[in-house]
């Protein structure tokens, strides 16, 4: 029988089925690097000619930034987001008590750290309160909730500079009636343009142009006789558990 067809030389010997040390420890890289590749490619991050690893990685440490939230009750607040142009952060969110009732839940968005209610009032640059409701709520109750809030913590002989504003707040509640649960509001402030309440992402109306009635109105929340303590020192980033994060 001819050596190339004998079943001896067909066999493989015990020496040549096995990869010798070296020769394991490359074959172990590859399958890393190539394990790398894909889950690269899996999140989308396929490199330009010439961008390095870096560069993906890079990319990649963005796009998970970009998407990063914290829930409140339930409710996804991204750690970014754009107001007027300018990125804004997540200074704090939690949740509003009624007694023992979850009302809504509310995250405040800077483009500074602030935790004190003072930092947050001199914050430059636009600012945003974004409520979202846990259960259904009379509308002119809400605006009349935020009224006695604002009459609580705005000095008595200065309140008359927000009644313009307070109520163009109350036309603007009293026009949606009723706020469902998972429906939401907010409050932007932009610099040169006032104070726009949005409802469920639509602006509710025109500007409020006083340009003290932001701080009036987040006083609500941040001033001596908040709404709810729990969460003022959730909104001013002080604590998250009490509030109802999760």
């Amino acid at each position: 029988m001819h050596p190339l067809t004998s079943p001896a030389a067909s066999k493989p010997t015990h020496h040549a089925a096995r990869l010798r040390g070296p020769e394991l420890g490359n074959a172990r890289r590859k399958a890393k690097v190539a394990a790398c590749l894909l889950a690269t490619m899996a999140a989308g991050l396929v490199m330009a000619p010439g961008a390095s690893w870096a560069q993906a990685g890079a990319r990649a440490g963005t796009a998970a930034a970009s998407t990063a939230t914290t829930e409140v009750a339930g409710i996804a607040y991204p750690a970014q987001l754009t107001v007027a142009g300018q990125t804004l952060a997540l200074n704090g969110a939690g949740v509003r008590y009624r007694f023992v009732v979850r009302v809504y839940t509310a995250g405040l968005y800077l483009g500074t750290t602030a935790r004190t209610p003072q930092a947050v009032m001199d914050a430059p640059g636009p600012k945003r309160l974004h409520v979202v409701m846990l259960r259904d709520i009379d509308a002119n109750q809400l605006g009349r909730l935020f009224t006695r809030g604002m009459q609580d913590n705005v000095p008595r002989a200065g309140f008359s500079k927000f009644i313009p504003g307070t109520l163009r707040m109350s036309e603007i509640f009293s026009t949606h009636k009723r706020l469902k649960a998972g429906e939401s509001f907010s409050v932007d402030y932009v610099p040169g343009v006032g104070t726009t309440v949005l409802v469920n992402g639509r602006p509710a109306a025109e500007p409020i142009t006083e340009p003290e009635f932001f701080n009036g109105l987040i006083s609500i929340w941040l001033g001596e006789r908040p709404a709810d303590i729990a969460l003022k020192d959730a909104l001013l980033g002080l604590q998250t558990a009490a509030s109802g994060q999760n």
